[in-house]
């Protein structure tokens, strides 16, 4: 690329508005922590003309001020955009984190781009670059979705540019690494007294130009003999690598028969592969320097936006039925077709309430327009199915702490939507008079626990409203009520997104809460037969009360819950009271009768009893059932259970003979792996709740990132008993 005009759009001061899908571009950036994906969205904004000299925007601010959270820890946490206009395309930049914790916020970056943009940081051990990109390449790569890498952080002393496309090539395109090359090299500058050249430009390999960014401005300049000489080889592997997945099956030949391939022919069957993913350019990126307005290599990449990346019309939508499931037809990018979009992320704002980020599938959501709002498929995470009828308040464009107005959004564009007081993220917004459901995006499983409790009475009225907030924004974070526990928990993906959902609560809706230790649902049982009498006579002068009831308890299968026999002959225990004593036997099971958990897998026979004719009751049975039950279960050995989980491991290959021993000294028991694909096992264990408390973060480290876990209730077994007598002295 490098031969196309290079006339800035600026879009300071208003919101950029595109009038057809095929002036957009949605691009997702995706990298690890600390790649530099935040700073090089800031170059790429002030080399389009959106930000000032001083890489700023109106108000001071910069793109990436969004929220408070991300400038108290240093991170990004949530998922941003950034519109730029360049070239008459409007081009929507959507910035991730790169955290591990919040990969929610990057699949609903996934879900509103069409091209992503992987930032891989020269700084960054290639085990960094691996253990937290490959896994997205491979979705990214599954859906077909078009990628390019931009390198970052040229300046520092260790950067082998050469170096790190090889690494590149092996983690990406290890089906075929010529599918991953570099379009450009780095032209550097002299040496410091640190023995180290800083890039200071690149040298194009098809148009065999040097663009010189020294002065913060590029210049370009043809290259000598030298230069020439140098990127000969990498210029003749490129070219082969653009050949081989052009369309005309007649250019090898021809290139082979040594004819010379004109650049336009191949800066345009480069474009159409990596529109259609089937090459991944790597380029190489850094803010402008000092007084300057173009970054190095960002002209190059706006370039390859507009011109390689696919527009919305060459993405297919996702699936669409009516809200009670029935399927309608395949949905295309029209702005005149049915109205569908999705709400890609939902955040709190204190002056205009909720905010709703929406990519427009299809149709053109219009300002003051009533629409239908259903949302289904996540009940269990806190989020309700509903299917409502809401007025869209304003559309607005952001751009850091701005909102610019918008007077409409086509199909293939986003824009932030004010006063959907219902919509949460994942909704689906469509027309009031023909409401449609998308199907959903994938999101991943939050296993870490995080029991909490208001700090003080005035945290307890408003932690339910905070809780509900906090789950309509976050489709990752699931909100339990634990009945056996009586535990209020939210399920987090990881320790960074426990510490942004309390920071939230705090300092978004004004609810203190303390942590406190999770606790998991444990289960008593008999150990053996046992018999039991409870015996309630009272007399206190007029009314008294009176009841006996004799029971024996033996043991069932687990799994067998509570089973209440009545075995009375002679109208011991009259009719009417039998009720009441298993009402009372159940009643005190409920509450356990050695560590206050829920008894289980009893069988408990009434076999005789004594009644008074005046003082008998519904109320003294109960009593005298749990008093009998009380007694049974001091006469005999109860065990705790504790719930068992089937937890499946998935690895790469080198990291299943650490999880397996990892799960082993967790009390766990390996009952098989599998193969999932090339290089990576699922290892399937059975291992007891109460050690995988903090298993989403001690997997983490065991695997160096790259292992993924779920989970599922197998059932109750016997705890041991050094523990089980633990557990009986706190309680």
């Amino acid at each position: 690329m490098g031969d196309k005009a290079n006339t800035a759009a600026g879009a300071a001061g208003r919101a950029l508005t595109a009038d057809r899908p095929a002036a957009v571009r949605n691009v997702v950036l995706v990298g690890h922590s600390g790649s530099g994906k935040t700073t090089l969205v800031e170059a790429l904004a002030q080399t389009a003309g959106a930000l000032n000299r001083a890489g700023r925007v109106e108000d001071g601010g910069t793109v990436s001020d969004y929220d408070e959270i991300e400038h108290r820890q240093h991170r990004s946490v949530q998922l941003s955009l950034v519109p730029v206009g360049w070239d008459g395309y409007k081009i929507n930049l959507l910035d991730t984190p790169g955290y591990a914790d919040f990969v929610g916020e990057l699949r609903a970056g996934l879900r509103a781009a069409d091209a992503a943009l992987f930032v891989v940081s020269a700084a960054q051990e290639a085990d960094a670059v691996a253990a937290s990109t490959r896994m997205i390449w491979e979705e990214c790569a599954a859906v077909g979705m078009p990628r390019a890498i931009v390198v970052t952080h040229l300046d520092t002393a260790r950067t082998d540019f050469g170096e790190l496309t090889e690494v590149c090539a092996s983690l990406f395109g290890h089906d075929d690494p010529d599918a991953v090359l570099p379009l450009y090299l780095p032209v550097r500058g002299e040496e410091g007294a640190d023995g180290h050249a800083p890039a200071t430009g690149l040298v194009g390999l098809l148009s065999e130009r040097i663009f010189d960014y020294s002065t913060g401005v590029r210049q370009e300049n043809p290259p000598d003999e030298a230069q020439r000489e140098l990127i000969a080889e990498a210029r003749a592997r490129l070219i082969e690598g653009i050949i081989a997945e052009s369309e005309d099956e007649t250019l090898m030949d021809r290139y082979l028969g040594g004819e010379s391939i004109d650049v336009k022919t191949l800066v345009d069957d480069l474009e159409k592969a990596v529109a259609r993913g089937a090459f991944h350019p790597v380029l190489a990126a850094a803010p402008a320097a000092d007084g300057g307005t173009q970054g190095l290599g960002t002209l190059e990449l706006l370039e390859l936006i507009t011109g390689g990346f696919p527009s919305p019309l060459e993405h297919e939508p996702p699936a669409v039925t009516t809200p009670d499931g029935q399927p309608r037809p395949p949905l295309t990018c029209d702005p005149d077709g049915p109205l569908v979009a999705e709400v890609v992320k939902t955040a709190a704002d204190p002056y205009v309430g909720r905010v709703s980020l929406v990519r427009v599938f299809s149709g053109t959501l219009r300002p003051d327009e009533t629409v239908h709002v259903s949302g289904h498929g996540l009940a269990d995470r806190g989020h309700e199915d509903h299917d409502v009828d809401e007025r869209v308040g304003g559309l607005t464009s952001p751009f850091g702490k701005q909102q610019r107005p918008m007077a409409h959004c086509i199909a293939g564009d986003l824009a932030c939507v004010a006063r959907l007081g219902r919509a949460e993220t994942g909704d689906t917004i469509s027309a009031k008079d023909d409401p449609l459901l998308m199907e959903p995006w994938s999101m991943p499983e939050p296993l870490l626990p995080l029991a909490v409790q208001a700090h003080g009475k005035a945290d307890e009225d408003r932690l339910s409203q905070g809780l509900s907030r906090l789950v309509a924004e976050d489709p990752t974070l699931r909100l339990e009520q634990n009945q056996d526990t009586r535990q209020v928990v939210l399920w987090c993906l990881g320790e960074a997104h426990q510490d942004v959902v309390l920071e939230r609560l705090r300092g978004r809706y004004g609810v203190q809460v303390d942590a406190v230790p999770y606790k998991v649902s444990l289960r008593e049982t008999f150990g053996g037969a046992s018999a039991g009498r409870g015996r309630h006579v009272k007399q206190s002068g007029g009314h008294g009360q009176y009841a006996i009831c004799e029971i024996e308890v033996e043991p069932l299968p687990p799994g067998s819950g509570i089973e209440f026999v009545d075995k009375v002959v002679g109208g011991a225990v009259p009719r009417q009271f039998i009720p009441s004593v298993e009402k009372g036997v159940r009643a005190q099971a409920a509450r356990g009768v050695a560590a206050g958990y829920p008894l289980v897998d009893i069988r408990v026979t009434l076999k005789d009893g004594k009644a008074h004719s005046v003082d008998s009751s519904d109320a003294a049975f109960q009593t005298a059932g749990a008093l009998a039950l009380r007694e049974a279960a001091a006469e005999v050995a109860v065990h705790l259970l504790e719930p068992v989980a089937e937890v499946q491991v998935l690895v790469p290959d080198e990291y299943v003979g650490p999880v397996m021993s990892d799960l082993s000294g967790r009390r766990g028991r390996v009952v098989g792996t599998d193969q999932a694909g090339p290089g990576r096992t699922v290892v399937r264990a059975e291992v007891p709740e109460i050690e995988i408390g903090r298993y989403a973060i001690d997997l983490r480290s065991v695997s160096h990132g790259t292992g993924r876990f779920d989970r599922t209730y197998a059932r109750h077994e016997p705890m041991p008993s050094h523990l089980a007598e633990k557990v009986r002295e706190q309680a």
